[in-house]
């Protein structure tokens, strides 16, 4: 849960970057900046902003969960079916070229409302295969990683202490959050060597603070458990 308020993060952002008054650096412009901190954790750490939803399948085996969740940018798990008609079942995880050697005809098979298995690519992480294929009705509880929404404060609310609108992700990233933020508000002066300098280190910050690994995406694939 967030509570940490959107202008305390802008706030702590100029006290470091010595522009309280935003002259430099104005307060949209670091405001646009923590939205887009937000995209590049989201890629990191598809974890940081997951959520669980109800999927409506299309008839077939492939499945984008793009169809229900517009914002969804990779499937983290299926769950359980959640149809009306269906047994209520949990769903579970195969490789597609074990579904390949068991039945080579799959998918041309009759559809169902109840999920067996489903079988997820990283290469295309908004969608997924589902066996038997779907009938129409069917319905899967899943969890999904999305982009949070991005904050559209105007001048004079950021810059209002009582302003109580919070983050977007869980209190932890709050310090990553700045990092990001102070590595663009560097990069924006980079021609000069010491802000160059400063912008890599907010940069290389922000990577520690995220424990990115080089493998921090498949950490949050299905399966990876």
């Amino acid at each position: 849960m967030a509570t940490v308020k959107v202008v305390d993060v802008i706030s702590k952002a100029q006290t470091l970057l010595k522009d309280a008054t935003g002259v430099r650096w104005p307060v949209l412009e670091l405001q646009g900046w923590l939205n887009d901190a937000y995209r590049e954790i989201v890629i990191f750490r598809p974890d940081s902003n997951a959520k669980t939803g109800t999927y409506a399948c299309v008839a077939g085996p492939r499945q984008q969960i793009t169809s229900t969740f517009a914002a969804a940018t990779q499937l983290l798990d299926v769950v359980r079916n959640v149809a009306s008609s269906a047994t209520k079942s949990p769903v579970k995880l195969i490789t597609r070229q074990t579904l390949d050697d068991m039945d080579r005809s799959w998918y041309g098979n009759t559809g169902a409302v109840t999920i067996e298995r489903y079988a997820f690519d990283p290469r295309l992480p908004r969608e997924f295969l589902v066996y038997p294929p779907a009938a129409v009705g069917a319905q899967l509880e899943i969890i999904y990683s999305s982009v949070p929404a991005a904050h559209t404060l105007t001048e004079i609310q950021l810059a209002d202490p009582a302003t109580a609108e919070v983050i977007r992700i869980d209190d932890s990233f709050g310090n990553v959050l700045i990092d990001y933020v102070m590595y663009r508000a560097y990069s924006k002066d980079a021609e000069v060597s010491a802000n160059s300098a400063r912008a890599v280190a907010h940069y290389q910050a922000f990577q520690n603070g995220l424990g990115i690994k080089g493998q921090s995406e498949a950490a949050a694939q299905p399966g990876a458990a």
